[in-house]
């Protein structure tokens, strides 16, 4: 399984402290019992945090229809919400579909469709659970503000959980992504929104307690803005 570069610190530095230690167990023979059973925990911990950083190979879905919107994380569907305005969406009307990630989830945020980076929005905050309602609002969050091919204005935002405080965003402004690219990620447990604009235009193909796969489960339709 292909680890995330997202995380080469993590891993990276687990790798070698974790390496020496399980041959420092294994190799010596005056143990009064098998040395590799010293060696199970550090291997053990190694797996934890590859796990965590696993960046599994995928092709987006085949045939989609137009204004599909694909899982921008792994997770679970936490909330789905409407509001009368959103910076994302400059000002109007939005729909909010949040995604709450587990550390068991893979972590990797991907493009939910073809786009481009008009900037990003990077706000300090509190490290409540990822889980509670209030952690969307209060919590350390990074709003990814996005446009259409067609130039409408959409978004992702990053909301950071109790233990994950580490916020991976190398987007700028101008940047292009095409749909199921890879673009950051939040380590350590975490909360990932897609903002989209013009609610009643947007058909919702999943509901609260959903589970969503990154880059493949199509969350929801947006039909072409039609002249009133």
């Amino acid at each position: 399984m292909p680890l995330t570069k997202y995380g080469i610190r993590e891993w990276g530095i687990a790798t070698i402290v974790a390496l020496p230690l399980a041959l420092l167990f294994i190799i010596p023979d005056w143990y009064p019992f098998p040395g590799w059973i010293l060696s199970i925990p550090v291997i053990f911990g190694w797996c934890v945090i590859a796990a965590f950083f696993r960046d599994p190979i995928r092709s987006i879905p085949r045939d989609l229809i137009a204004g599909s919107m694909l899982s921008p994380a792994d997770g679970v569907i936490s909330a789905i919400e409407h509001v009368d305005s959103h910076e994302a969406t400059n000002g109007q009307p939005a729909i909010i579909l949040r995604i709450f990630l587990s550390v068991l989830d893979v972590h990797v945020n991907r493009a939910p469709c073809d786009c481009t980076v008009l900037g990003t929005v990077y706000r300090k905050g509190k490290f409540l659970n990822a889980q509670t309602a209030e952690s969307a609002q209060v919590n350390e969050s990074n709003v990814i503000l996005l446009e259409f091919p067609d130039g409408e204005a959409f978004g992702m935002r990053q909301v950071s959980g109790m233990i994950a405080r580490c916020i991976v965003c190398p987007l700028k402004q101008g940047d292009r992504l095409q749909q199921g690219h890879k673009w950051g990620m939040i380590k350590f447990g975490s909360t990932t929104e897609l903002i989209l604009p013009r609610p009643e235009h947007v058909d919702t193909l999943v509901e609260v307690g959903d589970r969503v796969t990154g880059g493949r489960t199509v969350m929801a339709r947006l039909a072409a803005d039609t002249p009133a």
